[in-house]
């Protein structure tokens, strides 16, 4: 694959098909965002011991925690969220710029603002009622990057501080700025923990923190393979039915599947997706059952996975076709008779699909 890319969901790829017989491997791993991760790399001349990078891989986890987290109140970005003013770290701002750069290049399908509209949705379903087209008008009205300035950096203070009044644009009123990352965080922790272990020599990788980058060969010398969940309504466990399998061709590179077959809500016999659409307020009804993107970057194959999901089948190929540094895999349904259907990009590199 070409790699031009600038930039680089909750991801939902199956078992990763190695065994780890090199001397020079060693496994780590641990418990993180909400998660357990792990790490396979080959520390082969590597004069840092296994100890040392356990607990740096770890550091890196929870700076990215107490800084992006919406779910650890003390965090960056929940006080934020809070309306306080926070010293934003660099890691804040990094994110937040990459944030803007894929809903700009998305046309608005991946909004990292539009978390109030995430928030009146995930309200609906747990309580078994959905909001009121009148609720989604004024929550979609109020929330989104458009709101935003688009330079974070130019809006912080000049002792360093930063609060939601101040990244509104010029002329803006009204709610402040509610953000959500969990579009790219994923991937975006893969990528800091990757880019940690090519600072000390390291370059025969797998890195899985709910989503992947790997790069070089696994421990059998032979390339990395990664299982795509057959996306069907049950198939709850990751693995347990695998659609296809992708095999890396060395290069680094990250790789993220996002689907709606285990997120869904039903109500009164028509199914609700998980992924919102940031630019109508409303769930998806893609045609898209499961989006594999594959790119140089996990971060970028996070967004871009979510991105696909939002805009449909035939604009997720045009965006793939066209670009030289991404390739994918996409799995639906025939409408005629519900059996699966992909379409896998020429440089993929799949070895496995199912009929």
């Amino acid at each position: 694959m070409c790699r031009a890319g600038k930039y680089l969901f909750i991801g939902l790829l199956a078992a990763i098909i190695s065994a780890c017989s090199h001397p020079g491997y060693r496994q780590f791993g641990g418990y993180a965002q909400g998660g357990v991760w792990s790490v396979k790399a080959d520390l082969t001349g590597v004069k840092d011991k296994p100890a040392e990078i356990q607990a740096r891989i770890e550091e890196i986890l929870f700076e990215i925690d107490t800084t992006l987290s919406g779910y650890n109140a003390a965090s960056q970005l929940s006080r934020f969220n809070a309306g306080e003013r926070i010293w934003p770290s660099d890691m804040f701002c990094d994110i937040y710029t990459a944030a803007y750069w894929f809903w700009r290049n998305s046309d608005g399908a991946l909004d990292c603002a539009a978390g109030p509209l995430f928030d009146i949705w995930g309200f609906g379903f747990r309580n078994d009622s959905l909001p009121s087209a009148a609720l989604v008008r004024e929550t979609l009205a109020s929330c989104g990057m458009a709101r935003l300035r688009p330079d974070i950096r130019a809006a912080i203070a000049e002792d360093g501080s930063l609060c939601g009044k101040d990244l509104l644009q010029p002329g803006i009123n009204g709610p402040l700025p509610r953000l959500n990352y969990n579009a790219i965080a994923q991937g975006y922790s893969c990528d800091l923990v990757a880019e940690y272990l090519h600072s000390i020599g390291i370059h025969n990788m797998l890195v899985d923190i709910g989503e992947i980058f790997c790069e070089g060969v696994n421990p059998s010398g032979r390339p990395w393979r990664v299982g795509v969940d057959r996306p069907e309504d049950g198939n709850n466990t990751p693995g347990a039915s695998i659609e296809a399998i992708w095999q890396n061709d060395g290069l680094a590179c990250g790789i993220v599947t996002s689907g709606n077959y285990r997120k869904f809500y039903t109500s009164e016999g028509r199914k609700y997706a998980h992924t919102i659409d940031p630019r109508t307020g409303m769930p998806v009804e893609s045609d898209i059952l499961s989006a594999t993107i594959v790119t140089p970057t996990a971060m970028e194959a996070d967004a871009w996975a979510t991105i696909s999901m939002v805009i449909g089948l035939d604009a997720a190929q045009d965006i793939v076709m066209t670009s030289c540094d991404m390739e994918a895999f996409f799995v639906w349904a025939d409408p005629s008779d519900g059996t699966f259907r992909h379409w896998a990009s020429p440089g993929l590199g799949l070895v496995q699909a199912n009929d």
